[in-house]
C-alpha cells in the first residue's frame, strides 16, 4: 500500500519500522518539527525523524496541517492510507479524507476508555487491571472513531515507561496485521458507555501527595516513571522516587503524619499505609538503589518530606 506515516515520539517508531519491513511504499513521513532540547537548547529531531532519515525516507515537518498549501501537498501524495501514531497535531477533515482508505491510528488504550493524550499514565493512576491497543479509523472527534482491532494486556506493577514500550510493540504488530488484509477488519463503533478522558499530564501532578493512600502513591510513582518522575523535596533539594513498595497497606501509622519517614530506610507514611522507596534519583545524578543513596545522604526517621 502507498502510505503516509505520521508520528513523533519513541512510541511511534516500532509502527514505522513494521510498515517499512512489510514492504509498504512510504510516500512521506510526517513528524513534529525539531524542538529545543532541555539541556543546551539545541534543536533536536524527533525519534521518528531520526529513524526515517536513517532509512532514506522523505520527511515533512509542518507546524500545522490547517493551511491550504499543506493540505494540497498531502492530497498530492495520492495515498491509499495514512497511519498515525502519537503524531501530536490535529488532522483537519481535508487530511482525514485525502487517503482512499482514510487514516488509521495506533492508540494506547482499550477505547472508549482513556481517549486523549495520556492513556498509559491515566490507566496506571486509576489502578486499571488492564489496558491495551486499539487500531482506530480516525474521524474529526477526539479518539472517537470506529475500531478495527483491539487487543488487551495486563498492567500489573509496570511503570509507564515499560508499559508504553510494550504497547508500542503491540501496536506495530497489530497495524501490520490490519494493513495486510484491511477489509477483513471491519470498523466497529465504539461503545457509548465507559468513556473516559486521559488529560495531558501536568508537571505539578508529579509532586508526591502523601495525604493519599500508599497504594495511590505507589501508582503515582509508576505512572510518572521515567518522566516527569514522581518527587518529594527535602531541604530545598528534589528527590525522584523511581520505584517503591507498599508497606502497612490500609493501616494508619500511629503518631506519624503523612510525609514523615518511619525509619532510616526511607519508609514514608501515607494516609493510610506507607511506602518504602527502593530506587531514588537526586537532582542532577543518576538513579540508584535507595540503600546506596542513604549511605551517602542519611535521611533519618522522623524527617518530614514535602
Amino acid at each position: 500500500m502507498r502510505i503516509a506515516f505520521m508520528g513523533t515520539p519513541p512510541f511511534a517508531v516500532p509502527t514505522l519500522d513494521a510498515l517499512h519491513a512489510a514492504g509498504h511504499e512510504i510516500a512521506a513521513v510526517y513528524t513534529q518539527p525539531p524542538r529545543p532540547a532541555q539541556r543546551g537548547k539545541k534543536f533536536q529531531k524527533s525519534p521518528v525523524q531520526v529513524w526515517a532519515e536513517e532509512h532514506a525516507l522523505p520527511v515533512r515537518t509542518p507546524k500545522s496541517l490547517k493551511g491550504a498549501d499543506e493540505q494540497a501537498e498531502f492530497a498530492a501524495l495520492d495515498l491509499d492510507i495514512a497511519v498515525v501514531a502519537a503524531y501530536g497535531l490535529i488532522l483537519p477533515p481535508a487530511i482525514l479524507d485525502a487517503p482512499r482508505e482514510g487514516c488509521l491510528n495506533v492508540h494506547g488504550s482499550i477505547l472508549p476508555r482513556w481517549r486523549g493524550a495520556a492513556p498509559v499514565q491515566r490507566a496506571i493512576l486509576a489502578g486499571d487491571a488492564e489496558t491495551g491497543v486499539t487500531i482506530m479509523q480516525m474521524d474529526v472527534g477526539l479518539d472517537t472513531g470506529a475500531m478495527r482491532l483491539v487487543e488487551p494486556t495486563p498492567i500489573g506493577r509496570k511503570t509507564a515507561g515499560v508499559l508504553t514500550h510494550e504497547l508500542a510493540e503491540m501496536g506495530a504488530l497489530m497495524m501490520r496485521r490490519v494493513l495486510s488484509e484491511l477489509h477483513a477488519f471491519s470498523p466497529m463503533p465504539q461503545p457509548d458507555e465507559g468513556v473516559t478522558y486521559a488529560a495531558k499530564i501536568d508537571k505539578s501532578e508529579a509532586r508526591l501527595d502523601f495525604l493519599v493512600s500508599a497504594v495511590q502513591v505507589e501508582r503515582q510513582i509508576r505512572a510518572f516513571n521515567p518522566v516527569p518522575g514522581a518527587f518529594f523535596e527535602l531541604e530545598g533539594e528534589r528527590y525522584k522516587i523511581m520505584a517503591a513498595e507498599v508497606v502497612h497497606p490500609g493501616e494508619t501509622v500511629a503518631g506519624a503524619a503523612p510525609g514523615t519517614t518511619l525509619d532510616d530506610a526511607l519508609t514514608i507514611a501515607c494516609n493510610p499505609g506507607a511506602i518504602r522507596a527502593t530506587r531514588v534519583q537526586r537532582a542532577g545524578k543518576p538513579a540508584m538503589e535507595a540503600g546506596e543513596l542513604l549511605h551517602g545522604r542519611a535521611i533519618s526517621a522522623g524527617t518530614r518530606l514535602t
